[in-house]
């Protein structure tokens, strides 16, 4: 086991006065060198536990006099295969590689000195192009795992090469009795999803497809009307966009359309519907989006966290909450990743770029 001492908010060398709020908030650093910082999942006691992707380690950061300033970052899991979702059921911890569930019993007595843990779902595709996962509980007390497109744009049924049709994908998993559903269909690569705290309906976000340009196709945030319904991929993207290779001979009434449509590119990652007690009224019920950022358009988009507020299941606005991560000169110091709320009501922003972890906190003015 590796043990690494955070260092305090103030000896950061990242340009933290450079990001910009609505008045009464204030960010700071939770957590320093929480390497590749992904999906968050907060036990009982407030251990943050922290997922990752190419680091293929698994944190646990401790927050042990709860002053909002992380005690210790500790190194619990590593060698895995993109453990960048986990989430906490019931006092264990699930963690997703990129074939595999593992369950760790009783996390919190044991996250010092980890026991081997559990495979409970197993031979889910190996590809590793956006094979890595968001992964949580429903309401429904299902596990809902995502399953990404191996590829930038392809048909994932009836083909050689990636003849799955769990490919592009959200499915749902009752541990219990084994069962499973496809709860989306159509979905190139979602890394964040939640439930509306008052309609549980499920939102999720989708990642766009590559090389149509700077300004094609949009990314989307999505909702699920009915179980299983297709969003499109790999033939219309944004609701109404035929694809070039695919799109042929395709009827676009026969896919959901996005509830919003963002710029391309943004690569929308953690979504988060804030049911806290800390923050501002207004703010209960809204989606807040991690736009992780672009990583090929001409002119970067994203690297900052949004807003999305939600009415009879309609997105009626999209505002900035974050911005200051893109630099002036097409540059980036941060790329949020994914979103939660502690116990207090303070929002926790992962940053896999940055390898930080942020705190959002709301003071009336």
């Amino acid at each position: 086991m590796f043990i690494c001492h955070v260092s305090s908010a103030a000896q950061t060398s990242l340009p933290i006065e450079k990001l910009t709020l609505p008045e009464g908030y204030h960010i700071s650093i939770f957590a320093n060198e929480v390497k590749n910082a992904r999906q968050m999942a907060i036990s009982d006691s407030g251990i943050v536990f922290v997922g990752s992707r190419e680091a293929g380690v698994v944190h646990a950061v401790i927050d042990s006099d709860k002053d909002g300033v992380a005690d210790r970052v500790i190194n619990i899991a590593q060698n895995l295969n993109m453990p960048s979702g986990l989430a906490i059921r019931d006092g264990d911890l699930y963690v997703a590689e990129v074939d595999r569930i593992l369950k760790y019993t009783d996390i919190e007595a044991h996250y010092t000195h980890l026991p081997a843990p559990e495979v409970v779902v197993s031979g889910l595709p190996t590809e590793k192009h956006h094979g890595w996962k968001y992964i949580d509980f429903g309401p429904d007390g299902w596990l809902y795992v995502p399953i990404g497109a191996p590829c930038n744009i392809c048909e994932t049924t009836g083909t050689a090469r990636f003849d799955d049709p769990r490919f592009a994908s959200i499915l749902r998993f009752n541990l219990s009795s084994g069962e499973k559903q496809w709860v989306a269909k159509g979905v190139r690569n979602s890394v964040g999803f939640d439930w509306h705290p008052q309609t549980q309906q499920f939102w999720f976000s989708d990642n766009g497809r590559d090389m149509l340009g700077d300004d094609i196709p949009p990314c989307e945030i999505n909702a699920v009307e009915t179980l299983g319904e297709h969003f499109g991929y790999p033939y219309f993207h944004g609701g109404s966009i035929a694809d070039p290779e695919f799109g042929e001979n395709k009827n676009m009434a026969d896919y959901t359309v996005p509830k919003l449509n963002l710029m391309a590119h943004v690569a929308p990652l953690g979504v988060h519907f804030y049911a806290g007690t800390m923050f501002e009224n207004t703010m209960n019920n809204r989606l807040f989006v991690a736009e992780h950022g672009s990583w090929n358009r001409t002119q970067k988009s994203g690297y900052r966290v949004m807003m999305a507020s939600v009415k009879a299941g309609q997105v009626i606005a999209y505002e900035p909450f974050v911005q200051g991560w893109l630099n002036d000169d097409n540059t980036a110091w941060g790329r949020p990743a994914a979103i939660t709320t502690m116990a207090d009501g303070s929002m926790l922003i992962a940053d896999d770029f940055a390898n930080v972890i942020y705190r959002v906190t709301y003071q009336k003015p």
